[in-house]
């Protein structure tokens, strides 16, 4: 899945995108998504203006709000699709639009994205137009196909056709794709083969009546994938005739519309048609290894028998009138505030009792016993019940436990989001403006009480001024693009330094930077430009417990050394450090953590665990560095250990490295 989503974003790079808001804040919003992923976006403020750059530019992409002055977003595609029928569609849905989607179906739109944003949902959309985008080309050349072909292929990409007796003749690749099943594998069956058992056979007799008749049939249809998922489409079947007038042949066109009628979907006009909702989340944990454990055929009989079991335990305490089976072991109920007979903590209290009954109960899956662990987040009503239950479950993930009250959260999520996003537009511009600096902490010798090196530290400066700590920044950025690049301003800042004193020079590295091939190239690039003072720089590695390509990491410390730079490990003594990483990096300095040093003057325990870890670095030839000193009775217990180095802000804050000149060992 992970080299799709990558693919999907290589492609869109080379896409332009149209999109159309009247919301300044949804606007801007979106578009900081928006141009993380495609090559060029056109804003337009209305339907109108969106109606008028889609005229005056090459568009091959898009996305629309709905509800706008002067030209709504559905009018502007009818109007655009008059002119271009190929260029997808997306509309922007808030829930509350469910008028809208026959009105759209009957446009062609591609899908649906729901506000706000969300990017596992974007990315999922977006995939499915770029491979409609991809298939236009082929597309294209069933343009020669006979002139009969043209109503009903406009009308969708996903195409099958049959002889007069429904034995399949051809199918297209979107069939392919959305089945699952190969060309091979449907030419000479009947579309039985991806019939849904829900689909009443009444539909079917009745399709047939009509087509036989010579007329076409249009309807929405449940079918099955190969893999026993189900998908909806809307169809429209025409009947094809010779020059005499008798039917050779069928053709059929298909629109994918299981976006909108997924049990999701369900939710949400369910939801959207309640003044107030009670919302309950359920998910079953370590879905993901149920998934890879068990088949899909019992990973759907455990979702359906679980599912009963859930409907039937609430339902005896409050009326819930079904549960909406989510997909990926969610589950969803809802009922109307007014209806539900329960207060708050009533209701999450025969919650609790129901997953604890779970919980010790036994599913039987054919010939395997199973036994269902599951997280619950209640929302009773309030502020967007669905997204506020949401995102209770992922607080209750992090929190380790099972059971949430998620009234209202999402007011809080939204809150710290505005809050992120405005970090990530300081980050920004930060970059762009030479805003990314380096403060320089000394790292004083013991012995000599002068500077043998500078600890190189990131800051932030933003627009008024400010200056900002690697706190306030770093791990926001990390859950974006920025962080790489913050990264390689701060080698640069430091490598520059190297130029302005005469003293080493201290970089953090982090698991993260190291694992990225461009920051690691950038480094060696660094050390060949600048070879001849590559024995002043230390690389200090920040201890981390998530580790992915230890391997990696090990030859980027080989490779380094082998130019000259000494390894230090950070925050040593504590945590998730140990001796046997240790030795598996081979440091030549070790940073004893700052817990340790901050307590020595009257911690015994911290003394002892500074002794040993002394001891242990003399025996095998490797510095080491106390960092947090704080005062003279601190100070002097290190050096009295035998500690080689000592940081902290007994001898200074970190400043800006011209600060210091004329200072001893600059």
């Amino acid at each position: 899945m992970e080299s799709v989503f990558k693919k999907c974003i290589v492609d869109a790079r080379n896409l332009t995108l149209l999109y159309v808001e009247d919301n300044v804040g949804a606007r801007a919003g979106s578009m900081l998504i928006f141009e993380e992923f495609f090559g060029h976006v056109i804003e337009a403020v209305d339907g109108e203006d969106g109606l008028e750059k889609f005229k005056q530019n090459h568009v091959d992409l898009i996305i629309t709000d709905i509800n706008m002055p002067i030209l709504n977003g559905l009018e502007m595609a009818e109007r655009i699709r008059k002119m271009s029928p190929q260029t997808p569609i997306l509309i922007l849905s808030a829930y509350n639009e469910a008028e809208y989607f026959i009105e759209s179906i009957r446009l062609g739109v591609e899908g649906y994205l729901l506000k706000p944003v969300e990017i596992g949902q974007f990315m999922e959309v977006l995939g499915r137009v770029i491979e409609k985008i991809h298939l236009r080309s082929e597309h294209d050349k069933l343009q020669t196909l006979l002139t009969q072909y043209v109503e009903i292929t406009d009308k969708s990409a996903i195409v099958s056709k049959t002889d007069k007796e429904g034995v399949i003749t051809y199918v297209n690749d979107a069939f392919c794709t959305i089945s699952g099943f190969s060309r091979d594998e449907v030419i000479g069956e009947k579309h039985s083969i991806v019939s849904h058992k829900d689909t009443p056979q009444q539909l079917f007799k009745e399709l047939w009546e009509t087509i036989s008749s010579g007329e076409m049939w249009q309807g929405i249809i449940k079918n099955r994938c190969k893999n026993g998922s189900s998908y909806y489409i809307k169809t429209a079947i025409k009947p094809i005739f010779n020059p005499q007038g008798e039917v050779v042949e069928y053709i059929a066109l298909y629109n994918d519309i299981t976006e909108v009628m997924n049990p999701k979907k369900q939710l949400f006009d369910y939801i959207n048609s309640t003044p107030e909702a009670v919302v309950v989340l359920l998910k079953i944990e370590d879905f993901s290894t149920v998934e890879d454990f068990y088949s899909n055929d019992l990973v759907d009989l455990l979702e359906h028998i679980l599912g009963e079991k859930l409907l039937e335990g609430i339902t005896k305490e409050c009326p819930f009138g079904k549960i909406y089976t989510l997909g990926f072991g969610e589950y969803a109920l809802a009922i109307d505030k007014n209806k539900c007979p329960l207060s708050v903590d009533m209701l999450g209290q025969k919650i609790k009792e129901l997953l604890k009954t779970i919980e010790a109960s036994t599913i039987h899956l054919n010939e395997i016993e199973y036994s269902a662990s599951l997280l619950a987040s209640l929302a009773y009503g309030g502020k967007e019940p669905y997204q506020s239950a949401h995102f209770g479950i992922k607080k209750a993930e992090r929190a380790k436990i099972n059971f949430i009250v998620a009234t209202d959260l999402i007011l809080e999520m939204q809150a710290q989001a505005q809050v992120n996003m405005g970090i990530i537009v300081a980050v920004k511009k930060a970059l762009s403006s030479s805003g990314i600096i380096s403060y320089f902490q000394p790292i004083i010798d013991n012995k000599t009480r002068k500077i043998a090196k500078f600890e190189s530290l990131v800051r932030l400066v933003d627009d008024n001024h400010n200056l900002w700590f690697p706190s306030d920044f770093l791990e926001i950025s990390k859950k974006g693009r920025y962080y790489t690049q913050i990264t390689q301003q701060v080698l640069n800042n430091s490598f520059q330094a190297l130029y302005e004193t005469e003293a080493g020079i201290t970089i953090n590295l982090s698991a993260v930077d190291i694992e990225e091939q461009v920051t690691r190239q950038k480094i060696i690039n660094l050390l060949d430009l600048h070879k001849e003072h590559t024995h002043r720089i230390t690389f200090e590695l920040l201890e981390d417990a998530n580790v992915k390509e230890f391997e990696t990491i090990k030859e980027f410390i080989k490779e380094v050394k082998a130019c000259g730079v000494s390894i230090a490990i950070d925050d040593f003594g504590s945590g998730y450090s140990n001796f046997e990483r240790l030795l598996d990096y081979e440091p030549d300095i070790i940073k004893i953590d700052g817990s340790l040093v901050k307590n020595i003057a009257t911690d015994d325990y911290s003394i002892s665990i500074v002794k040993t870890i002394v001891s242990f670095a003399n025996e095998h030839d490797i510095k080491t560095v106390a960092e947090f000193v704080e005062n003279e009775a601190i100070f002097n217990i290190l050096k009295e250990l035998g500690v080689d180095y000592s940081q902290g802000y007994y001898f200074s804050k970190p400043k800006l490295l011209e600060e210091y000149k004329g200072i001893v060992g600059f």
